[in-house]
């Protein structure tokens, strides 16, 4: 019953129950965590050359090209967030960097920390997409007066 007029308020119908689009990009913070780990990320592979160079037995031209250039993708991919295939790039990119085990031990350690990062970026990105789905987010409620 409403307040001020002592009637009841009518059901809501099927038309009053489809979820509202968002009104902002709910995706942009997701991209810009994703950028922003590729270029945490890059700028670990490449504090990591001196590492391998000191303790790793030296950086050979294999070694130090492959971090170098997998550095390098990680920080061009940052800027490819906005693409559909922008999330299997980034796993991609943590198998390659896991492989780097052969370079050096702790780059394999590495990759797996960052492994894990990536998952939990995943779960959050299940999150937004679940919340988006059931009209959960802050942009899709509507202000009743």
């Amino acid at each position: 019953m409403s307040a001020t007029d002592g009637a009841a308020e009518p059901e809501p119908t099927d038309a009053d129950k489809t979820v509202a689009p968002p009104a902002t990009d709910p995706w942009k913070g997701l991209r810009g965590v994703m950028a922003g780990t590729l270029i945490l990320e890059a700028i670990t592979v490449l504090l990591a050359l001196p590492v391998v160079a000191a303790v790793g037995g030296g950086v050979t031209w294999a070694s130090g090209s492959y971090l170098v250039i997998l550095a390098l993708v990680m920080i061009l991919g940052a800027g490819f967030q906005r693409r559909p295939w922008a999330v299997p790039f980034n796993l991609a990119l943590q198998v390659l960097l896991i492989l780097g085990v052969f370079v050096h031990l702790a780059i394999g350690i590495m990759g797996i920390l960052f492994a894990v990062v990536w998952g939990f970026i995943l779960v959050l990105r299940y999150d937004v997409k679940r919340r988006m789905e059931l009209g959960l987010l802050p942009s899709q409620r509507t202000q009743r007066s």
